[in-house]
């Protein structure tokens, strides 16, 4: 690939099972990938073991810690080049009713799925502008529009991803970066629970290996304009129905409670019949 051709890619959470794959579909195409997350350790042998491995960079920074956010930026903007794309893969789930969830946990996911990503593109727009092939690629859920039992704070997490992204794609239409938006279903990664994933498996629901959602995120990479994308069938069918009909959705879930409640290890007494 020419230097021309070559784009300068952040992706948050490099080390996680969706950012490794995605790390290693870039840097296979010849693109130029900095490799944030918290652990040196991890971050390096993913660096290691990509191609070109000279040609990548690792920026560890927890992005929740302003000071370690703005010393990555600032490392961004001494690159020779700029950055070209920005892909906000960094996140955390939990599988928890909401009486069961803490302040701790609410703060913990709300910060790093959604205030952290909103923070981290507003500081890094300035030099995102430079670059004449802007992209920012902000990865979310299905659970962001799916209102599913046990994901309550997570979901919301999600659902407030897709409304920021929604938002900065048009405030950015005159400016020639293309902001997509991609929302997975369940992907196989280490982030699931031994709960998580039996539950999935009780309910019959399907996942995905994160190189799958890596050669989703190319493809939106060089999308001419920007995309809002969803992966999984019958997920992307759920999706809309659930925004025409959401009654219809209430009902197939009630019927899923029971499952919800048993993996999740609820500790609230269910309510006697004809009471709430």
């Amino acid at each position: 690939m020419s230097a021309q051709a070559m784009l300068t890619v952040l992706v948050t959470g490099a080390s996680g099972g969706i950012g490794s794959a995605i790390s290693r579909a870039l840097a296979e195409k010849g693109h130029r990938v900095l490799l944030q997350g918290r652990n040196a350790e991890r971050l390096q042998q993913l660096k290691a073991a990509l191609p070109h491995s000279d040609r990548h960079q690792i920026l560890v920074a927890d992005l929740l810690n302003e000071a370690e956010r703005l010393e990555l930026v600032r490392s961004c903007e001494q690159l020779p080049g700029g950055l070209d794309a920005l892909i906000n893969n960094a996140g955390v789930s939990a599988f928890a009713l909401l009486g069961e969830t803490s302040d701790k946990e609410l703060a913990r996911l709300l910060h790093t799925n959604l205030l952290a990503p909103m923070a981290l593109t507003r500081d890094l727009l300035p030099l995102l502008k430079r670059s004449q092939r802007a992209a920012i690629i902000n990865i979310s859920s299905a659970f962001g529009h799916i209102g599913h039992p046990g994901f309550g704070a997570y979901g919301a997490s999600k659902a407030g991803l897709h409304g920021f992204t929604e938002t900065l794609r048009r405030e950015l239409l005159d400016t020639g970066i293309r902001v997509h938006y991609l929302a997975p279903r369940a992907v196989d990664t280490s982030l699931n629970s031994e709960a998580v994933n039996g539950l999935n498996h009780a309910l019959g629901n399907k996942s995905d290996p994160p190189e799958k959602i890596a050669q989703q995120c190319l493809q939106l990479l060089h999308s001419k304009y920007g995309r809002r994308r969803f992966v999984g069938w019958p997920e992307r069918f759920f999706i809309k129905i659930n925004a025409l009909f959401p009654a219809l959705v209430d009902s197939a879930l009630a019927k899923k409670l029971p499952l919800v409640r048993q993996f999740a290890g609820a500790t609230d007494p269910l309510p006697e019949p004809g009471k709430s």
